[in-house]
């Protein structure tokens, strides 16, 4: 990581909501999503992301809102990079929470942000409160007050979507992929093997879900594998057993991949989430 690059992430442990602030110059992430909605404010400097094919920056005071799932990066694309607070936020702890603000949903639906990108005062004020109370431990009453109003402004960026089996925007060779690859996101998956499976050679496989997921085959498997291992992680896992387990080829392999996700090392995002020491 860059000398002038640094993590501060916390882990609420009542919601099991994690808590980011960090600072990057020049290239932040690599493409790479979470299994959590995300909802941050930038701090200082510009944010530059891409997401659903677009160019973002995000200056001081705007909020950034992605839903699981989608492929983000991150760069500082001026001098003295950029600073930013963030909250995870599991979607099944979201929509439990939001059921007393929403009414009933409609069936077969899922929770999605209209927009990546908003100019929201009210928003951007509650998500800094609701940061600051968790992040650094403010009593059980603050917390819980400072999520609500949270909640309460993250309803108008939010809409009830359908929720696609397979999405008749992209091609069906794509979802046959993209479903083989999370079955058997543990096993040393060939691009020969996964063309076969979806009835095509390997460069069109590759052309094809490319165009459908913005990753080609083989990125899309990494990022799958570390989505996962940071869940492991932050319940405790040890990154080499975490490694192993998920096919990396040893637990450097994987901490590099994670690193240029995510920022930091699996054994430090674990220490800071599990609160545990290291074997």
């Amino acid at each position: 990581m860059n000398a002038h690059n640094w993590i501060d992430l916390a882990q609420d442990a009542d919601t099991g909501i994690e808590t980011l602030r960090a600072h990057f110059t020049g290239h932040a992430y690599d493409p790479h999503w979470h299994d959590s909605y995300l909802v941050g404010v930038t701090e200082e400097g510009v944010q530059q992301f891409h997401c659903r094919r677009e160019r973002f920056h995000s200056t001081p005071g705007k909020v950034f809102l992605l839903e699981p799932g989608e492929i983000h990066d991150g760069d500082a694309p001026t001098e003295g990079g950029f600073t930013y607070r963030m909250l995870y936020l599991d979607p099944q702890w979201l929509e439990r929470e939001l059921s007393a603000l929403f009414e009933e949903a409609p069936a077969d639906s899922q929770l999605s942000f209209a927009n990546n990108l908003a100019s929201d005062q009210r928003l951007a004020q509650a998500t800094s409160t609701a940061f600051h109370s968790l992040h650094h431990g403010e009593l059980r009453i603050v917390r819980q007050s400072a999520m609500d109003q949270l909640l309460d402004q993250l309803t108008g960026h939010l809409h009830w979507r359908k929720r696609y089996h397979q999405d008749p925007r992209l091609p069906l060779v794509a979802h046959k992929a993209r479903d083989y690859l999370h079955a058997h996101a543990q096993q040393d998956i060939s691009l020969d093997e996964l063309g076969a499976v979806c009835g095509v050679d390997r460069f069109r496989l590759t052309r094809a879900f490319k165009a459908a997921y913005g990753l080609p085959p083989h990125a899309y498997l990494v990022q799958l594998r570390l989505a996962k291992a940071r869940r492991l992680l932050a319940r405790g896992a040890q990154p080499a057993e975490v490694a192993m387990a998920l096919g990396f080829a040893d637990q450097s392999h994987m901490g590099r991949w994670f690193v240029r996700a995510y920022g930091l090392t699996p054994a430090a995002y674990r220490k800071r989430c599990s609160n545990l020491p290291d074997a």
